[in-house]
């Protein structure tokens, strides 16, 4: 009997940790459609190899918000495979079952239910891609939940207050307080650790005899002032915090010298995006723990497509050519086909000794050719890697490292191409979100009636969730309430008054939980939108390219994005007709839509001077009533408060032992085995 063998008693937990999965992504491309699903299952086969008591996952189980029939099913077909059967299940829950899964319909966990024969439980919070949405506020871990395959705990539907209470483990002398809270949008989960509005409720009993785990979906890597969750806002009792949503594999503990957790950030488990974290190798984890020792093992994904990328800076190469040598554009690609060439080799002899990998790897090279370089044909220069590459169409990306110098005097147009071409180390943290609040910074001056976090959201509904309304909307909603307001008011129609008030209503509303709720009125405006056109995705013939909005700046009409091919041939939709929606849309809806048309809306776009003409009795039994609250929202501190806990929590002071006291135990090599709680010391009781 091995080490590793002797330490899995009936005192120690066994936990399979993993992340990010994103069932579905590219499932229809020839190469790589089928890279999720294979990695998913050679996960679950390590939990059903190594026995484990449980599987822990850390979000994002989907890569789509509303997931395929094909991703569904291959999904519920691994589950069942590795996770019914006879084998009895060695821990029990403590705590109130009817609290952890509330909001399933079976409120209890799967392998208690007398109908079902569950042999490894599966727990899971859902991701920024599978979150809860619509009416009901359903995802598409409910659906596995009801069918008795998913555990999904960690759902908050409060947006004023989270209170996150654990799952109770036990097995043996053992304790697990099982800590969750699913995706929530950054900027409103910071504004709510700095009001002391999230509250961690801890057990009475024995409190420092539990092992604390929580399982968090946000960002961890800072892309904005509040767009990110800092380690220190987490409570200090925690001992393990499995980080989900950053796609870099940092499976090993990492610890957190102020707060004294540790924290292992699963990654990705399939390469979502050709940046330098995602060319990281995937890694899963085993975890062990005994009382208050841990132990993280590092299990290597075999089935997982590697990305190898590497970055060439023509202007460094003055010792084989520069850009005025002739025929430097030639002497540049030849060289860049030397790189190319390289990584395929690394990528063959790794191959070699893995059969599982994949035999098309992916590559990116990244090409820096500032210093009066000339870009040369990327299509043609991948055209000679077509059958031995994944991603043939976009092997090579040209960057340049923009020199600009600002003037002050003069207006500066907003580049998008040094948006998009911007510096390596930023690259791979690049978000829609990003893009438009740096596209509101440059351009300010001509868009003064939009707000900056809303339109954010409604271009990352477009982008993520295909939400094909929400910009459109988003625009004729916060024209509307400007129009409002300024009636409102009463303002004088002078250019400077408007510009004044307008700016004065915009930063009231900024950040507030008012913007929010605009949000979400304006998500829902757009789904109804949606399913009044009958927009739906589920037929399987349709496009995988998504809708181009296009956006008129005039004052004619609204361009909306145009309809996508669902294989009906030319009959098209007939001559359709929608109900009115109240804002002057006219008998005609939105009828006449063909396959090949792109959709028209009839609505003009009203100038905001016209908020300044009288109104008919008909246009003002039409208008939509709009409340605006114009109490100011307190300004945010960015000094972490000490929490408070509510009536069920204990005190407790802040911890000051080490980590060895904790007992946490590094592992740092893939396939040594070795035993974890040999020569720890255990965590003395307060």
């Amino acid at each position: 009997m091995t080490s590793a063998d002797a330490v899995d008693d009936d005192d120690t937990f066994k936990i399979l940790i993993a992340s990010d999965i994103h069932l579905g992504y590219l499932e229809k491309d020839a190469i790589r459609g089928d890279d999720t699903f294979n990695t998913f299952n050679e996960i679950m086969s390590y939990a059903k190899l190594h026995q484990v008591d449980f599987v822990l996952l850390g979000g994002d189980l989907f890569h789509e918000n509303k997931p395929s029939r094909k991703s569904l099913h291959c999904c519920m077909e691994t589950l069942r495979r590795y996770c019914m059967g006879d084998q009895p299940i060695s821990f029990q829950i403590l705590s109130d079952q009817a609290v952890n899964f509330g909001n399933s319909r079976f409120p209890w966990v799967n392998y208690q239910d007398e109908n079902l024969n569950i042999s490894i439980p599966v727990f899971s919070v859902h991701g920024n891609h599978d979150d809860p949405t619509g009416v009901d506020g359903l995802c598409a871990l409910d659906i596995l939940s009801v069918a008795g395959l998913v555990n999904h705990f960690g759902r908050s539907q409060s947006v004023e207050r989270v209170e996150i209470s654990p799952i109770l483990l036990q097995k043996g002398s053992s304790h697990i307080a099982l800590y969750g809270i699913g995706s929530i949008p950054d900027e409103r989960l910071y504004r709510m650790f700095l009001n002391n509005q999230v509250c961690m409720l801890r057990p009475r009993e024995e409190e420092s005899s539990w092992f604390n785990v929580f399982v968090i979906h946000q960002n961890r890597s800072k892309h904005g002032a509040t767009n990110y969750i800092p380690e220190q806002f987490l409570d200090d009792f925690l001992d393990l915090v499995v980080w989900g949503h950053e796609h870099e594999c940092r499976i090993a503990p990492e610890r957190n010298e102020q707060q004294l957790f540790c924290v292992s950030q699963p990654g990705s488990s399939v390469v979502t995006s050709l940046s330098p974290g995602e060319a990281v190798p995937k890694h899963i984890g085993l975890l062990r723990v005994r009382g208050q020792k841990m132990q993280l093992q590092k299990i290597p994904l075999q089935t997982t497509r590697r990305l190898y990328l590497q970055d060439v800076c023509l202007s460094d190469l003055t010792h084989l050519f520069s850009a005025d040598t002739p025929n430097a554009t030639q002497r540049a690609q030849a060289y860049c086909q030397e790189k190319v060439e390289e990584m395929l080799e690394e990528a063959e002899r790794e191959r070699l000794g893995n059969p599982q990998m994949p035999e098309k790897p992916l590559i990116r090279l990244r090409v820096d050719y500032s210093g009066g370089f000339e870009v040369f044909n990327g299509t043609r220069f991948s055209q000679r890697f077509v059958e031995r590459v994944a991603n043939p169409k976009d092997i090579i990306h040209f960057i340049r490292k923009q020199h600009r110098q600002d003037n002050k005097d003069d207006e500066e147009e907003l580049d998008f191409e040094a948006l998009l071409n911007r510096a390596s180390s930023d690259h791979q943290n690049l978000r829609v979100e990003d893009l438009v609040n740096e596209y509101f910074q440059s351009a300010e001056k001509g868009l003064s009636l939009l707000s900056e976090q809303a339109m954010g959201k409604a271009v990352q509904e477009f982008v993520d969730k295909d939400e094909r309304y929400a910009i459109e909307e988003m625009i004729k909603y916060q024209l509307e309430q400007s129009q409002n307001h300024l009636r409102q008011r009463g303002v004088e129609p002078t250019a400077e008054n408007i510009d004044q008030e307008i700016n004065r209503f915009r930063d009231s509303k900024k950040n507030s939980t008012e913007e929010e709720k605009d949000v979400r009125e304006v998500i829902s405006r757009a789904k109804a939108m949606r399913a009044q056109n009958n927009d739906d995705d589920e037929d399987v013939g349709q496009s995988d390219t998504a809708a181009d909005v296009a956006m008129d700046t005039d004052e004619e009409s609204y361009s909306a994005p145009p309809t996508r091919g669902r294989g009906r041939g030319s009959r098209g939709r007939g001559q359709k007709t929608t109900t009115t929606r109240g804002r002057g849309r006219g008998a005609s809806g939105r009828g006449a839509r063909t396959q090949n048309a792109p959709l028209q809306s009839p609505v003009k776009t009203k100038h905001i001077m016209e908020a300044f003409q009288k109104p008919s009795r008909g246009a003002a039994a039409k208008r939509d009533a709009v409340i605006i609250d114009e109490s100011d929202e307190d300004d945010v501190s960015y000094v972490k408060p000490k929490p408070t806990r509510s009536a069920p929590v204990t005190s407790r002071g802040r911890s000051s032992q080490s980590q060895s006291q904790k007992g946490v135990c590094f592992d740092d090599d893939d396939e040594d085995e070795f035993d974890p709680f040999k020569g720890g010391s255990r965590r003395s009781h307060r």
